[in-house]
């Protein structure tokens, strides 16, 4: 008689082969294996940008003088004996120690060409043309930006500009004068515009003075120091006082550079620089901003008297801060005795007749005017709007 164990055995194994194989068959609704995952990117560090730095620490050094032309070869060749490479040698330290140095360039850079205004009197009417390598001339004493906008800078026509604009370029300076013609460069950090005016055909008006503020307005937007100059004013040794009115010269008109210069300093210009009379104008300070109403004769070989006080001129150094605020100021007073170059005036004549104009012309101008040439802010009543006084006139 088999035993129940021992008949339920073949049943026992079947029923284990069977769980075996349901064991090793993958269920039919299995979802698909995963890829396994990335590790987790971990987040890099993120350096901040340094601050930028505050403007008003900041600091721009700009020389600045008057009227250059230093040799013609037209009609005749009155060129310096040694082709004028020392002609701005003994002021050329001074130039060339500021950030940046600016002159106003009488006369043309132009090898040959034909005069572009006729002179029914040469006498009394001259035309000025160096050689274009004279261009390196003025870069080797330290310039860095010239005016073109005079009433010189077309003795030659618009020919004549066009050269004087390559030289200056090719040897490594900035321009202005022409209409629209605008230097914008960056020194330490600061941009800067320099914006040059004159009363003289197409050059920068002048006499367009909404123009021209609203023109300064657009690169004070975009710039952080905005320098102006102007050619303007009456012409002659009794011309140094500033008349607070139009001027004109031989029934030209020559605009009134006070409410010129304040005018474009409300637009946003930081320094303003005259230049065109001949003869050294006084100074002020107005909305902490400085204005020099004319540098007068700096370096002229021929065709510009340099007798009495025509022959005396400072070289005028500003600092201003990156907002274009005046800090200080610093004249050094320089002498022409032909056929020579400028050179310093021990006597510091061009300081002491500035100092006196700038008193006489303003009352308080708003500066201190050291024995050694510095110019410090001084304490100013408020400048009425010259607006007003028009008015009231």
């Amino acid at each position: 008689m088999t035993s129940l164990a021992t008949s339920c055995r073949p049943l026992a194994a079947v029923a284990l082969l069977l769980l075996a194989a349901c064991a090793t068959s993958p269920a039919p609704d299995a979802p698909p294996a995963r890829a396994p995952a990335p590790p987790e990117e971990v987040p890099q560090a993120v350096t901040p940008l340094p601050p930028l730095p505050d403007k008003a620490t900041l600091r721009l050094s700009i020389a600045s003088v008057g009227d250059m032309m230093i040799g013609t070869d037209y009609p005749q060749n009155h060129l310096p004996d040694d082709d004028g490479i020392g002609f701005l040698a003994a002021v050329a330290p001074y130039l060339s120690s500021a950030d940046v140095t600016f002159g106003n360039l009488e006369g043309v850079l132009l090898d040959g060409g034909q005069p572009g205004k006729k002179c029914s009197n040469p006498s009394a009417c001259y035309l000025f043309r160096s050689p274009t390598r004279y261009a390196y001339h003025y870069r080797s004493a330290g310039f860095d930006v010239l005016s073109l906008a005079n009433n010189h800078a077309r003795d030659f026509g618009e020919e004549g500009r066009s050269s004087s604009m390559q030289a200056i370029a090719a040897a490594g300076m900035h321009h202005s004068g022409r209409v629209d013609d605008f230097a914008s460069f960056e020194v330490n950090g600061i941009s800067v515009a320099v914006l040059a005016y004159a009363v003289t055909k197409n050059s920068n008006m002048m006499l367009d003075y909404e123009l021209a503020f609203e023109t300064v307005a657009r690169f004070a937007g975009s710039h952080d120091i905005v320098m102006v100059s102007f050619h303007g004013g009456a012409e002659g040794a009794d011309v140094t006082h500033i008349p607070f009115a139009d001027e004109e010269y031989y029934g030209e008109p020559r605009g009134d550079v006070v409410w010129f210069a304040r005018g474009v300093i409300d637009a946003g210009a930081d320094l303003v620089i005259g230049h065109g009379p001949h003869v050294v104008r006084g100074v002020e300070r107005y909305k902490d901003r400085l204005i020099a109403y004319s540098l007068g004769n700096f370096a002229t070989y021929y065709g510009i008297s340099v007798a009495g006080i025509k022959g005396i001129a400072p070289i005028l150094t500003t600092t201003l801060d990156g907002t274009g605020a005046f800090v200080e100021g610093n004249i050094v007073s320089t002498i022409q005795l032909r056929p020579d170059g400028p050179s310093i005036d021990p006597k510091q004549r061009a300081l002491n007749l500035m100092r006196e104009l700038s008193i006489e012309d303003f009352g308080e101008p708003g500066l201190t005017f050291l024995p050694d040439g510095r110019l410090l802010p001084a304490p100013r009543p408020r400048v009425q709007p010259h607006i007003l006084q028009t008015l009231v006139e």
